[in-house]
């Protein structure tokens, strides 16, 4: 069976607004895709998010954009029902949101420890959930996690502790919704060389970091650039659609199982 394209296809993308959500999202449209829905999480966001509706809708594509906390179930339904409302279908469902916290574990709180598990484990699930209850046959479904899943290391017990549970929701959901033709998959990235990396580490940390890859040096920051992992989630909604039930690590060497 032929892989699907991206001609004509609607996609939801959460955190869509900036970093690597906006990136995806412009390359999903160069590649064919025409409706396209931006999730961003706050006010702080609306401005970018702003900004990339407008370039992408400059590119032809039709574009919604919604602002919600996703770990309320009830914005997750309407993100997708909105969604599916205004163009009738969605084909592709991409998760780029999640809030990380580097702490030693005896400094986490609870607060802590609700709000990463709210915005990593909880959203995540009932966005792959309402992706399944939405998504059009031979779609695709694709959360961004983290390769911290894979490492040995102090001070990121929260973070990828909450990530964690999303490789189970993704093989559950893989089996569940495999006989639609829907593909569900993690991408894994390294550090990225984004904000989201930079509020938690200091000058030594991100040396160390800079230096943790096999492939560093061919990088133009020593960290998973946001260029690295926007292709790979394009490859797996389109060619790449027989992989399915995966976690993919996509780091240059940063870890691996």
């Amino acid at each position: 069976m032929s892989a699907p394209t991206l001609k004509d296809r609607v996609v939801v993308i959460a955190g869509g607004g900036k970093n690597l959500g906006a990136l995806i999202a412009h390359q999903l449209v160069d590649a064919g895709a025409h409706g396209v829905m931006l999730h961003f999480n706050s006010d702080a966001s609306r401005a970018d998010a702003d900004r990339t509706a407008a370039a992408l809708r400059e590119k032809g594509a039709d574009v919604l954009t919604f602002q919600g906390d996703l770990s309320v179930v009830e914005n997750c339904v309407k993100l997708f029902d909105t969604t599916q409302a205004h163009f009738g279908k969605i084909s592709i469902a991409i998760n780029t949101a999640g809030v990380v916290i580097k702490k030693p574990i005896l400094d986490v709180t609870e607060a802590d420890y609700e709000r990463s598990f709210a915005a990593n484990s909880k959203a995540a699930f009932f966005f792959i959930q309402q992706a399944g209850r939405t998504l059009e046959d031979r779609g695709s479904i694709v959360t961004i996690v983290t390769s911290l899943l894979a490492a040995y290391t102090p001070f990121y017990g929260i973070y990828p502790g909450s990530k964690a549970p999303v490789e189970h929701y993704t093989r559950a959901a893989s089996k569940e919704f495999g006989e639609r033709g829907i593909s569900v998959n993690a991408v894994g990235p390294g550090p990225m060389d984004t904000p989201f990396f930079y509020g938690q580490e200091n000058d030594d940390s991100t040396a160390y970091n800079k230096a943790g890859a096999a492939l560093s040096k061919y990088s133009k920051t020593g960290l998973t650039d946001i260029e690295d992992i926007a292709p790979l989630v394009k490859f797996l909604v389109t060619d790449g659609w027989w992989i399915t039930g995966q976690t993919i690590f996509a780091n240059g060497g940063y870890t691996t199982r």
